[in-house]
């Protein structure tokens, strides 16, 4: 039996943490006449770390740990029109033009006519929904899930509910902690493809690797390959 494959959506399918990655590298301009960088962007590290629980992943989140850090490094004297700039930042990625990762649409066309496919991404709802329908790419999965956190928990109700054993499965994403971990401890499988910017909230240690048997991709058009070699 065909394996059902998931794909991760940012970064996966398309270009989106250089988007942020830009927008941070703004903000650190914005707050240099108060603070080294390398301290201003550990300090927005540990912001967003602890207001991921009420906020989530997504550009609102980001700009609100971004104005937050910002009060806090100037001690509340950062300008009005600052504020209005960190807004802009999250404006701007909101509006950024979608890229697809180079091979994205032909590997998923190709997948699609003999695999059931699954879009499971997480972050802001509405922003998430934009993008899809931007992509062009929604008609090609039997089933698209935008989740606010992807665990374990995440991934055992999803595939519950479309009927998909955990063994029958395969994650495909760029976040080992996000698209692959939570998959293989459910008994699924998981194909990697690294993206040149890891958030950090996503990175993971060597330890978390030990002992584990994940396939990596170098580009998503070794994807069908490496489906194949799964299936033999």
């Amino acid at each position: 039996m065909s394996p059902v494959i998931g794909f991760d959506a940012d970064d996966t399918l398309w270009h989106c943490e250089n988007h942020f990655a830009h927008a941070q590298e703004q903000f650190m301009q914005l707050l240099a006449p108060y603070r080294p960088k390398n301290i201003a962007l550990e300090q927005l590290y540990e912001t967003e770390k602890h207001n991921m629980r009420l906020y989530g992943y997504g550009v609102k989140g980001f700009v609100l740990s971004m104005i937050e850090t910002a009060v806090d490094v100037t001690d509340g004297r950062m300008h009005g029109h600052d504020i209005k700039r960190i807004i802009e930042l999250g404006r701007d990625i909101l509006d950024q033009k979608l890229e697809l990762i180079d091979g994205a649409r032909p590997v998923l066309e190709t997948l699609a006519n003999s695999h059931r496919l699954l879009l499971i991404t997480k972050g802001d709802l509405l922003d998430q929904e934009a993008k899809i329908a931007r992509s062009g790419l929604g008609g090609l999965f039997t089933g698209i899930e935008i989740v606010s956190e992807k665990d374990a928990g995440a991934y055992s109700r999803l595939l519950a509910e479309h009927g998909v054993p955990p063994e029958q499965f395969v994650m495909v994403g760029n976040s080992l902690r996000s698209d692959i971990l939570p998959v293989l401890s459910l008994g699924g499988r998981g194909i990697h493809i690294p993206y040149r910017i890891t958030a950090p909230h996503e990175q993971v240690s060597d330890e978390d690797l030990d002992g584990l048997a994940l396939l990596r991709a170098d580009d998503i058009r070794d994807v069908p390959h490496l489906i194949r070699r799964l299936e033999a």
